[in-house]
């Protein structure tokens, strides 16, 4: 795991959070910066899975 998809957790974790006291305390904007930290996290996230692969790939082309 690197750090984009470390990062990306976390963000999605935040949001989880954030979400959840935004219902619990009837603060829809608090809920909706949940959601969109969630989905920052989930981008985040993928982008540090596909930077690795494209890592992985390189190696591999260049160690060939």
């Amino acid at each position: 795991m690197n750090r984009d998809e470390s990062k990306g957790t976390m963000n999605q974790l935040k949001g989880d959070v954030k979400e959840g006291f935004g219902k619990l305390t009837n603060n829809e904007s608090m809920e909706a910066e949940g959601k969109v930290d969630r989905a920052k996290g989930t981008v985040q996230e993928k982008f540090g899975e596909a930077k690795e692969k494209a890592a992985e790939t390189f190696n591999d082309v260049t160690n060939k």
